[in-house]
């Protein structure tokens, strides 16, 4: 039997489509487990209502709201082996659990998953969709490679057998974002095997406006120096590339007479230029790059920065 697993806090929008790829999708010997945050919409009224008539369906109150509490209560709670991973924002391909099976019997991996493959709706989510899988805006984390099959030290979301947990313990509470990156980033320092599979199909939705943009990009960069701190392993020269850039144009009133110095900024709009003219979208969406690759990487930089010396509590304030 599988376990699957999705934290949700006011879904009622979305709930809808996790309840029906569960019911629908295969193999049908699976559990799920929602656990609530406290939502105050009618998301826990429509679980209840399909768990009148599925009994695998269950419902768990996580009186603590975050995530890393969630996923640490269905994983004690709950039974299947192995166990997946589901985000009410994404949407599932109906054989997603069986390809997560193949994989694990194929590679006996501890952890599997797919690229994150991102969509939009609107103008703007095609356009953060397209920006935040390109290298100039994340990188060349092999997550973002929808093409890539083969070890990797992260995947979206994620399927883990069950004695993982009782070989590297469970997900950091402390860590309120960025969760995922550091189980996953531990599993590995701790030669565990990571698969990634572009078999594995699920398509993310991104934000839909500037500010949530911004805050979300914030939050991944204000827990990341936490993470790379319990990690030291998974450093990488990316993770630290956004606040440089954000140092440069804090910077760039002295630097206004080093015509070298200041010439960095007309490069890195002409990199955006380049990055956004190569792509599919719309004229519209080409013009958007140019204030999204600026969102993320100066949320993100900002949100290191702080991090680096901000303490967990105050962390807490930002969410």
């Amino acid at each position: 039997m599988l376990t699957l697993l999705c934290p949700v806090f006011n879904e009622e929008k979305y709930i809808n489509n996790i309840l029906s790829f569960f019911l629908e999708s295969k193999p049908t010997e699976k559990e799920i487990y929602f656990i609530d945050g406290g939502s105050t919409d009618n998301t826990v009224q429509i679980i209840q209502n399909f768990i009148k008539k599925n009994s695998n369906i269950k419902l768990l109150i996580n009186p603590n709201r975050f995530v890393p509490f969630a996923l640490n209560l269905g994983i004690k709670s709950s039974k299947g082996d192995p166990i997946i991973r589901l985000d009410a924002h994404t949407i599932y391909s109906i054989d997603y659990c069986e390809k997560i099976l193949e994989v694990f019997n194929e590679t006996k991996a501890d952890i599997v998953g797919g690229p994150m493959i991102k969509s939009g709706e609107s103008f703007f989510q095609k356009t953060v969709a397209y920006c935040s899988s390109t290298s100039l805006g994340i990188g060349n984390s092999k997550i973002h490679q929808v093409n890539y099959d083969g070890p990797s030290d992260h995947v979206y979301l994620g399927a883990w057998k069950r004695n993982l947990f009782n070989d590297i313990g469970y997900f950091d509470e402390n860590l309120l974002r960025n969760q995922d990156d550091e189980f996953h980033y531990r599993a590995k320092s701790m030669g565990k095997k990571i698969f990634l599979s572009s078999r594995i199909k699920s398509q993310y939705f991104p934000r839909k406006n500037l500010k949530k943009l911004f805050s979300q990009f914030f939050q991944y960069g204000l827990f990341k120096p936490l993470v790379l701190q319990k990690v030291k392993s998974e450093f990488k020269f990316r993770h630290i590339i956004p606040s440089i850039f954000v140092l440069y144009v804090l910077l760039l009133p002295l630097w206004y007479n080093s015509l070298l110095l200041s010439s960095m900024l007309f490069v890195y709009f002409l990199l955006v230029t380049i990055f956004a003219e190569s792509s599919h979208l719309s004229l519209y969406s080409k013009i958007l790059c140019f204030v999204v690759y600026p969102t993320i990487h100066i949320a993100y930089g900002l949100g290191f920065l702080f991090g680096l010396f901000t303490s967990n509590r105050i962390m807490k304030r930002f969410l």
